[in-house]
């Protein structure tokens, strides 16, 4: 049986740019997607530290070592500038393959900068 676990997550990004005006998505830094190993238009739940709204979008690629994380279109609605957030891309294993399983998991700073992967 296929169950669903974690495949990557960025733990604690910082909220750059709320644009309403966007049709939808969550722009993210193209070195962060890469260090997550999470592809354009993968679908991602968006855990907002800060007030606790969580929704589930699509990334779309931001300029490489901008430290963007946008939250676009209706995901404005759930967060603003500044606020903490956490990126989870899940994938489907074998339940018999969850034992050897780890995700890979970004750590950044203030400013979006990957400080332990």
């Amino acid at each position: 049986m296929l169950i669903s676990v974690c495949k990557s997550k960025i733990h604690r990004a910082v909220v750059t740019e709320a644009n309403l005006n966007y049709e939808g998505s969550l722009t993210i830094d193209t070195d962060l997607m890469n260090a997550a190993g999470i592809a354009p238009f993968e679908k991602v739940h968006v855990l907002n530290v800060t007030n606790g709204n969580r929704l589930v979008t699509y990334a779309i690629e931001g300029e490489a070592g901008s430290g963007v994380i946008c939250l676009n279109g209706a995901a404005a609605h759930k967060g603003q500038t500044g606020d903490i957030v956490i990126v989870i891309c899940y994938g489907l294993i074998d339940e018999n393959e969850t034992k050897g399983h780890r995700p890979k998991i970004i750590l950044v700073d203030q400013n979006n900068k990957i400080k332990k992967s």
